[in-house]
């Protein structure tokens, strides 16, 4: 199949999958006019972690659904019976330095670091305007990302076109 045809499976990771990897993978579902398939995952969420709820009420905000999102270890994409990743994107710092699981295929990988929407003191209403800008940062890159052509997109040049988008 082609990418024309197939969407293209793309995983966000961060350490707690609760801020950065949950915003993107809500992004690019929503921009990606079938072409991506996204997912999300943490390398060591908490016990009981859930999406920051600043972070899904950005995505409202902004007209982006939240249903099914949920925060979940990168070990549920790791397995024979995951879903096949042709993208690995990394959005936090740490989660980049961290030895990741051996993903089925051997997908493409890249690093797009953001900081931390849920770090910080600040009042509610400065905390979420960290969301918003991060969710604007991501929303042009991954744009770019959705609009690249199909031949950006094969297998043999995906992991090269991903990681120029760094730069964007």
């Amino acid at each position: 199949m082609t990418t024309e045809t197939k969407p293209l499976n793309v995983l966000f990771l961060c350490t707690h999958n609760s801020a950065r990897s949950i915003l993107a993978e809500a992004l690019l579902n929503a921009i990606s006019r079938d072409r991506f398939k996204a997912y999300s995952a943490g390398s060591s969420p908490r016990d009981n972690q859930q999406p920051n709820p600043l972070g899904l009420q950005v995505l409202q905000k902004a007209g982006i659904s939240t249903e099914g999102l949920h925060s979940k270890s990168w070990d549920a994409f790791a397995g024979a019976d995951a879903p096949r990743m042709d993208l690995i994107i990394t959005v936090c710092d740490n989660a980049a330095g961290e030895v990741c699981p051996i993903w089925p295929g051997h997908p493409a990988t890249a690093h797009w670091g953001y900081a931390d929407p849920s770090e910080g003191s600040g009042t509610d209403a400065e905390k979420s305007e960290a969301f918003r800008q991060t969710l604007h940062a991501m929303k042009r890159r991954l744009e770019l990302l959705s609009s690249l052509p199909a031949e950006k997109l094969e297998q043999a040049v995906l992991q090269s076109s991903a990681r120029q988008l760094n730069q964007a």
